[in-house]
């Protein structure tokens, strides 16, 4: 592991314990040159995941950028950090286990999308916005129109 701070590849760990989801190791480490400390985890992967872009480009699958548009959906609302990693790490799993090695940004996004609706509904629509690329309020205002429930007839 390279150090952050100085690049040396001399780092020991120092300590290793699982985090509170059970599915990564946090690990603090010494960096025996700087005498840095930082921390990483260690997560299992079920296989090596290949995005297949609208482009038609591909790239690897990079859970940082998942977990990146996803915490900036949530910025400023009241969810726990422990149930934002949960939720990126079962939206990832998920992926992984869908027998898939590519899959489609749009499966994705779709799989974020319905996680975020369950957890919260104003970051639903601000993902959403970013995801189907919303040009104006009308966007938001048809979007949002199709998440309210529909008014029951009225009897007469």
């Amino acid at each position: 592991m390279r150090c952050p701070f100085c690049g040396s590849t001399e780092t020991q760990v120092k300590d290793s314990r699982p985090t509170e989801d059970h599915n990564s190791i946090r690990r603090r480490r010494l960096c025996g040159n700087c005498a840095g400390r930082f921390t990483t985890y260690e997560r299992i992967q079920l296989r090596d995941l290949m995005v297949i872009k609208t482009s038609q480009q591909r790239e690897e699958f990079d859970r940082d950028k998942l977990e990146r548009s996803i915490r900036i959906a949530l910025r400023k609302r009241p969810i726990e950090p422990e149930r934002i990693e949960k939720m990126i790490s079962g939206i990832v799993r998920r992926l992984e286990s869908s027998g898939e090695n590519n899959i489609t940004s749009r499966a994705i996004g779709e799989t974020a999308m319905e996680a975020l609706s369950r957890m919260d509904t104003v970051a639903f629509v601000r993902f959403a916005s970013v995801y189907k690329n919303f040009q104006a309020a009308n966007d938001f205002e048809s979007f949002v129109s199709e998440l309210r429930p529909k008014d029951p007839p009225a009897d007469d």
